[in-house]
C-alpha cells in the first residue's frame, strides 16, 4: 500500500503541507530574516527557477501517468484479442478437447473481467490465484493434444494459448509499472520549497494568496495519482473489450 494509491489522501495531505510551508516561510520572514528590497530581484530569480522546475516535474509526471494508462488500455485490448483468437482456434482440436478448452476460456475471460473491476485487494488475490489455476489447466489441456497429435494445426492452437498466457503477464507488468516513489518524493519536496519561498517573499500575510499555489499543485498531484492508480482511483481502465468478448462467448 502506498500513499499514492489514495488520490484523495494525496490531495488533502499535499494541500495541507504546502499551505503550512507558505505560512512557515511568512513567519521566517517576519521574525527571523526579513527580506530586504535590494534582495528581491535575486530572490525573484530563485523563486522563478524553482517554480519552473516544479512545473516541469508535474508535466513530466503527468505524461508518465498518461502513457502508463494508455499502456494498460492497449494490453486489455490485446488480451481480449488473444483470448478470442484462441477460442476460435479451439475448433482445430478434437471435439472433446475443443469443448473443454472453450469452457475453460469462458471461465478465464470472466476472471480477467473481475481483475479489472474488483477493488478489494483480498478479492484480487483470490482472482489471481484462480487465474493461475485456469492457466495451468488451459496449458495442460492444449499440451496433451500437442503431445498426442504433433501437427501444424495443433501447433497453431498451442501458439494461440501461449499468446493468451503471455498477454496476462504483459497486463500485470503494466499494472505494476507506476511512477517511482522517488519521483513523487522529489515533486513533493520541490512543491514544499516553492510554497516556503512564496511565503518568505510575500510583502504581507495573506492566507488567500498562500492558498493559490497549494490548491493548484494539489489538484495536479490528485489528477496524476488518479491516472496512475489502476485500481483505487476513479479514472480506471474499463475492460470493455473483455466484457464484449465474454458476452459474445456466452451467446455462442
Amino acid at each position: 500500500m502506498r500513499l499514492m494509491d489514495f488520490p484523495l489522501l494525496v490531495l488533502g495531505s499535499s494541500l495541507v503541507f504546502m499551505f503550512l510551508a507558505a505560512h512557515v516561510g511568512d513567519q521566517i520572514r517576519k521574525k527571523f530574516f526579513p527580506l530586504q528590497d535590494v534582495e528581491r530581484d535575486d530572490f525573484g530569480v530563485v523563486l522563478g527557477a524553482t517554480l519552473t522546475l516544479l512545473g516541469l516535474l508535474i508535466g513530466f509526471s503527468f505524461s508518465m501517468a498518461v502513457s502508463r494508462y494508455d499502456q494498460r488500455k492497449n494490453y486489455e485490448e490485446a488480451e481480449a484479442n488473444a483470448i478470442g483468437t484462441e477460442y476460435v482456434r479451439a475448433d482445430l482440436l478434437p471435439a472433446s478437447a475443443g469443448t473443454s478448452i472453450r469452457d475453460l476460456l469462458r471461465k478465464y475471460t470472466d476472471q480477467r473481467v473481475l481483475f479489472y473491476t474488483t477493488h478489494n485487494r483480498q478479492n484480487v488475490e483470490k482472482i489471481n490465484s484462480d487465474t493461475a489455476k485456469l492457466q495451468s489447466e488451459l496449458w495442460s489441456a492444449v499440451g496433451r493434444e500437442a503431445a498426442a497429435q504433433p501437427t501444424a494445426i495443433v501447433a497453431l492452437a498451442v501458439s494461440g494459448m501461449n499468446d493468451v498466457l503471455n498477454s496476462q503477464g504483459y497486463t500485470q507488468a503494466a499494472w505494476w509499472n507506476r511512477i517511482p516513489i522517488a519521483a513523487w518524493g522529489l515533486m513533493f519536496v520541490i512543491a514544499i520549497c516553492c510554497n516556503l519561498l512564496i511565503g518568505y517573499g510575500a510583502h504581507r500575510t495573506d492566507r488567500r494568496l498562500f492558498l493559490i499555489l497549494p490548491i493548484a499543485v494539489a489538484v495536479a498531484f490528485f489528477l496524476i495519482s488518479e491516472i496512475d492508480s489502476p485500481r483505487t482511483g476513479v479514472i480506471r481502465v474499463v475492460p470493455q473489450n473483455l466484457e464484449s468478448l465474454s458476452q459474445s462467448i456466452r451467446a455462442q
